[in-house]
């Protein structure tokens, strides 16, 4: 019987259980509903590296890099011995060498890779972690292992480049792959696939808000867009689940030196694989600017 292969078009579910669980504590309190569903959105999903990425994972000199900003340890994958150095950042619940067929692509074309788990991510100790403890690390590996002549990120990776770049990362250009957009659109989403009112998604936001002591709006990718001056290319999939192409979009009309490049049938995660991206990602990197 041939193997099921999975629809890159079809959304991953949240479990059940943890639905259930999250509906109980919504009938205690709003309070505790609200707790509950901010360390579920905290906490990532550690996965095993599967075989297609063994040859990245097993050909990188891995390092550990202390974050000062964030109090927390990174590993860091360095990936090919060429002089001109490419940052790549994965999205949530991913790893360090989950971009490994656009790195291998990359070393093809005279780069060398920087890549790393980010906090509670892949090899990264740690439980918990949000979208500003990424964009720390950006930072600081391009203290440390920079200058990049180019940063790629895909899905939360994305929005971290382009939060990075507007508070000064330092890139040629820069390529984002099925990147979120607006804070509260995301936060709408995941409250909505766990099946609550609409009403806790504006406690979440206030609940981080509060403890970080930060805007979560001002994470958002289209406001990081209208700052940022070099060459970006945004590709997204028309029908990716995970992240809406109406997001790629608003990210690119908000872009002072955009190109847009849309996708169709590849989703959010195989886009990561396909050869036309990979070709796209190869000419926009060599065009001159």
């Amino acid at each position: 019987m041939p193997k099921k292969t999975p629809n890159p078009t079809k959304s991953l579910k949240i479990p059940f259980f943890i639905i259930v669980s999250v509906k109980l504590c919504a009938i205690i309190s709003h309070k505790l509903v609200t707790i509950y569903a901010a360390k579920l959105f905290t906490t990532p999903i550690k996965h095993k590296i599967p075989k297609r990425e063994l040859k990245m994972d097993s050909e990188s000199i891995q390092n550990t890099l202390h974050i000062p900003a964030i109090h927390k340890d990174i590993t860091v994958y360095e990936y090919g011995k060429n002089n001109k150095k490419i940052l790549l950042v994965h999205g949530w619940s991913g790893r360090g060498t989950q971009l490994f067929k656009i790195a291998d692509s990359l070393l093809e074309n005279g780069y060398s890779i920087v890549s790393f788990d980010a906090p509670a991510h892949g090899k990264s100790k740690g439980s918990t972690t949000i979208m500003s403890e990424f964009i720390a690390s950006l930072l600081e590996i391009e203290k440390q292992y920079g200058p990049f002549e180019i940063a790629i990120g895909h899905s939360l990776g994305g929005m971290s480049v382009l939060n990075a770049l507007k508070n000064g990362l330092k890139v040629k250009k820069a390529v984002i792959i099925g990147s979120g957009d607006i804070v509260q659109d995301i936060l709408d989403d995941f409250i909505s696939k766990l099946k609550l009112k609409p009403e806790i998604s504006v406690r979440l936001r206030d609940y981080f808000e509060n403890r970080y002591h930060v805007k979560m709006d001002d994470f958002s990718a289209y406001k990081a867009a209208k700052e940022i001056e070099i060459p970006v290319l945004v590709i997204h999939d028309k029908n990716d689940p995970e992240v809406p192409v109406k997001a790629g979009i608003h990210i690119h009309n908000n872009l002072k030196n955009g190109s847009l490049y849309l996708t169709e049938g590849l989703g959010h995660r195989k886009i990561l694989g396909s050869h036309d991206v990979i070709k796209k990602i190869s000419e926009f990197i060599g065009e001159q600017q």
